[in-house]
């Protein structure tokens, strides 16, 4: 605020001296730095209180901005609900209609051939050729069921030539 050099403090502490005099020099310096300690005190209260002001409205426009958000959001939902309704209600009326259709499937969905017609008898014949057939069913055997190993297989116990782990 007041930028004091040292030479300007001195000039004042000289001046004061000579117009005061050293009888009445310390009682004026301490009402000068009670003056000076309420102004600054003053100037902190007032700094304080607009830091909160300004936090509150920031605060509020934070609120009102989420309120906007959550408006927004919720009219986006309601409008998702109401396209899937009448969908809901097109797809029950196209069922009332015509029962044997699958949901979903318009007249202009049936295909022109059935499915044996259409797909060829060999989708890959070149990976085919060549190679035997493979069997229909797999044999007996090979569905029995699997046994697993005993548990000490799976952790074997240390053999004499195995060292333990390194102790911390």
């Amino acid at each position: 605020m007041f930028d004091f050099g040292f030479s300007e403090l001195l000039i004042i502490a000289v001046v004061s001296l000579v117009v005061l005099g050293p009888e009445r020099l310390p009682k004026a310096t301490r009402f000068v730095g009670l003056w000076v300690r309420r102004a600054r005190a003053q100037w902190y209260s007032v700094k304080d209180e607009l830091e909160r002001d300004l936090a509150g409205e920031d605060l509020k426009r934070n609120m009102q901005e989420a309120r906007a958000a959550l408006r927004d959001a919720e009219s986006a939902i309601h409008d998702t609900g109401e396209e899937a309704r009448q969908e809901f209600e097109q797809m029950r009326a196209a069922v009332a209609a015509d029962p044997d259709r699958p949901p979903g499937q318009s007249p202009a969905d049936e295909p022109a051939l059935s499915l044996p017609q259409a797909l060829p008898a060999d989708p890959h014949p070149d990976l085919t050729a060549g190679a035997e057939a493979a069997p229909a069913r797999m044999p007996a055997e090979d569905l029995a069921p699997i046994h697993a190993e005993p548990a000490s297989d799976i952790h074997p116990e240390p053999g004499p030539g195995d060292e333990p782990p390194p102790r911390a």
